[in-house]
């Protein structure tokens, strides 16, 4: 990892399909980290595309087809103009980003996050764990990678992969320093703080565990699709590699808003020499019953 690393996570109140205006705003708030200092921004999941709603009422079957024809028509190649201009932003900024975007993969569609520097894609990553409301709409994705960056080694956890405990432990089998967690969660209260109060518990022990630095963002905003709708709260943090929160999210309640964030190479380092790096004590020659159901 770089010596130092400043890292801005950014809660954009995106709309679903609104591909344009949602790159036009992401466009925005990434000038803004870039004044800021920052090398690597994170924005929330399904940032890029838009997050379709899944709290239907009614119809259940004509929201059902109605939104599948939307996340459709929505959805975007990795190697389309959406990600082109993602990446031409980065380049405009000289800085990393990661956005999240409904990909279109052919005959199946996933949530990806990517990760596109100044020269274009670095990475992408799949949500791998479902949870039931979003099933519908795309597929659980592969064993993530881990990117090798002038800034350090980084990942991605999606949402609801933060909240199960292999999820992270795959990035850190392949030394991550640096997790970027983007989610889209309305946790009640909804408000920051009860997204922090709600997150924040598997969000520190993935860390500690490990060893790492995690930064996440939560969606914002309302959004309408199919007659359904939602309202995010926004909401952020920075953990430290011992589990203890370094940021904590400025805005109110709906506001888009900006964390930023520097991490330290020796902060990882020192942590990672320190009695309590429970990664050291890993056996995994004893796990191998974890991946077979017991009868």
């Amino acid at each position: 990892m770089r010596e130092q690393v400043c890292v801005a996570a950014i809660a954009v109140d995106t709309r679903p399909a609104e591909i344009a205006d949602n790159l036009s705003k992401i466009d925005a708030w990434t000038a803004r980290a870039a004044e800021a200092g920052a090398d690597v921004v994170l924005f929330q999941e399904l940032s890029l595309t838009g997050f379709i709603p899944n709290h239907p009422v009614g119809d259940h079957d004509r929201w059902l087809r109605t939104a599948l024809a939307v996340a459709r028509e929505t959805a975007q190649p990795i190697d389309g103009d959406a990600v082109a201009k993602l990446s031409d932003i980065a380049r405009q900024n000289n800085l990393l980003v990661s956005a999240g975007m409904l990909e279109d993969a052919g005959n199946l569609l996933y949530n990806t996050q990517v990760l596109v520097g100044p020269e274009g894609l670095l990475g992408r990553w799949r949500k791998m764990h479902i949870p039931m409301y979003e099933m519908p709409f795309y597929n659980g994705g592969g064993v993530p990678d881990v990117i090798e960056t002038p800034l350090g080694r980084i990942g991605v956890n999606i949402c609801f992969d933060a909240l199960i405990p292999e999820s992270t432990r795959l990035l850190a089998a392949q030394n991550v320093e640096l997790v970027l967690f983007p989610f889209a969660a309305d946790p009640p209260p909804r408000t920051p703080q009860g997204w922090s109060n709600w997150a924040g518990i598997p969000l520190r022990a993935r860390c500690a565990e490990n060893g790492i630095f995690g930064v996440a963002c939560n969606y914002v905003g309302h959004v309408e699709c199919a007659g359904a709708e939602q309202n995010f709260p926004g909401g952020g943090m920075a953990v430290g590699p011992r589990g203890e929160i370094l940021a904590d999210w400025p805005s109110e309640t709906g506001e888009p808003g900006m964390l930023v964030v520097d991490l330290t190479a020796d902060d990882l380092r020192a942590a990672r020499g320190e009695p309590e790096y429970l990664y050291r004590f890993r056996r995994p020659e004893l796990y191998g019953g974890l991946s077979h159901e017991r009868g």
